[in-house]
């Protein structure tokens, strides 16, 4: 019988390659929020550990680097949600991810201007988005309901794109705006004991 298992200098070519593949995203991921997507590929495979051949062997396009961003960005948010709903009590777990979205809104502000770009390697994040963040937070706010401490009229829909507008950007005559603050002072607002407001008449 012959032996079709890979040898062991290709799983370790495979494994150095997988690590080399996330230090690339999460060095980008650093070098975009403070130097923006423009930011030469020799400061990211630098901060990475590795050559620049590396990063264009992975990533040959700067589109194809800002999307893995942003998609890695996207699975972490997602996967928080059930490590939250796991390990805290209901109302808890919705406000922290709550917040932890609200970061996350925020660390994509560097990468805006390849986001709106119009290339066409991103048009399929915002369904990425919804598909993985969407189910995310339906199950956190699914289960605060459940625990009686969330209205049950809000959907996930509802909260994504609140927080959303929440965090854009404002006009310069307001540098104090702090969008967690205002993500809180909602997150406070959800969290209201389930009650929902008295109907008019």
């Amino acid at each position: 019988m012959t032996d079709s298992s890979p040898a062991p200098g290709g799983r370790r070519r495979r494994v150095d390659a997988q690590r080399n593949l996330h230090a690339l995203v999460d060095a980008a991921r650093t070098v975009f929020d403070t130097t923006g997507v423009d930011a030469p590929a020799k400061e990211i495979a630098d901060l990475a550990g590795v050559g620049v051949g590396t990063l264009y062997r992975h990533f040959p396009l700067r589109s194809d680097l800002v999307k893995a961003v942003v998609e890695s960005g996207i699975d972490a948010i997602a996967a928080l949600g059930a490590r939250l709903g796991a390990e805290e009590e209901p109302g808890d777990a919705l406000k922290e991810w709550l917040r932890q979205y609200a970061t996350f809104l925020g660390s994509k502000r560097g990468l805006a201007p390849a986001l709106h770009s119009g290339d066409p390697a991103y048009k399929e994040l915002p369904g990425y988005f919804l598909a993985k963040v969407g189910p995310a937070l339906a199950a956190l706010l699914d289960s605060a309901v459940a625990a009686g401490v969330v209205r049950d009229d809000v959907s996930a829909d509802d909260v994504l794109y609140a927080v959303a507008n929440l965090c854009m950007p404002v006009p310069v005559e307001r540098p104090g705006y702090e969008p967690r603050r205002m993500v809180a002072v909602f997150a406070d607002g959800l969290l209201g004991g389930g009650r929902r407001p008295p109907q008019d008449g």
